[in-house]
């Protein structure tokens, strides 16, 4: 993986984010990286011999978003790869999450990873090259009880990755949403989750799940480190996946939803057919 590129990394303080900033500078890759705090994020990273170049962006603002990539553009002289890595989890039922919390959700893991595509789309189609790569969740494919809004979120990213591809690869531009399971990163301390703040006490079953998921904080299979090679490694390929699962939980819930999925099509096999003229 000698291969130097330029990178346009979101979410870049923290979990598999700054795992991977830190590797590529490492490596000597130029790297925009976004944060809400790029203090943090430079003291984080340390020595990076100005390959760095941190941008504090409001992802669900279109024109900051414009105006990181520009400025991107403008010190590197081209993007590309494009890593949707910004995002938070969402815990609670449809009822007890408000209004105001579940579009918030959205607004960062949906409609800030719209905003970076559409700002990066005119570079990496003059440039007639690029790599997309928009990490999701496996919850977006294979959801838990007491994370809706958060699983709404990453399917819709799964969704609009899948149609990104067929809409971009005549520009030669590759696009792999990334679909990981469990990993010891911060996901899971309050810095990255939200749980309602109005909890209704009749929901049990979330009650118990997020507590199940808030004791494996720290405890998770996943390494980031491996994951982040594993990134990089996709983007030397000439052909690399739509879909990228990442870790063995990941990859059995996804294969349990699939058989799931088949018993219950068959089992309306007759019923679909029939209202066919």
């Amino acid at each position: 993986m000698d291969n130097k590129k330029v990178w346009f990394v979101t979410g870049a303080s923290k979990g598999l984010g700054l795992q991977l900033v830190r590797q590529l500078v490492r490596d000597g890759h130029q790297v925009a990286a976004t944060s809400r705090n790029t203090r943090a994020l430079t003291e984080a990273i340390g020595s990076h011999n100005g390959w760095l170049l941190p941008l504090t962006v409001n992802l669900a603002d279109d024109s900051s978003v414009a105006a990181a990539m520009q400025e991107a553009h403008k010190t590197f002289g081209r993007l590309d790869v494009i890593v949707n890595n910004a995002g938070y989890g969402i815990g609670g039922s449809i009822e007890e999450l408000t209004d105001e919390e579940t579009r918030a959700a959205f607004d960062v893991n949906v409609f800030g990873t719209l905003n970076v595509i559409r700002q990066a789309m005119p570079y990496l189609r003059q440039q007639q090259s690029g790599h997309i790569i928009n990490i999701s969740s496996i919850a977006g494919f294979a959801g838990a009880t007491g994370w809706s809004v958060y699983a709404a979120t990453k399917a819709a990213v799964n969704a609009l990755s899948e149609v990104l591809l067929a809409d971009v690869q005549e520009f030669n531009i590759h696009v792999t949403v990334v679909v990981p399971g469990a990993f010891r990163t911060s996901f899971l301390t309050p810095d990255s989750l939200v749980l309602a703040r109005h909890p209704i006490d009749s929901y049990t079953a979330i009650r118990n799940s997020h507590t199940r998921y808030q004791q494996m904080s720290g405890l998770q299979a996943g390494d980031p480190d491996k994951a982040v090679t594993v990134l990089r490694q996709i983007t030397e390929q000439a052909n690399p996946p739509l879909y990228l699962l990442l870790g063995t939980d990941a990859f059995q819930r996804a294969n349990q939803k699939l058989d799931t999925l088949q018993k219950a099509f068959a089992a309306e096999e007759q019923r679909t057919r029939s209202t066919d003229f």
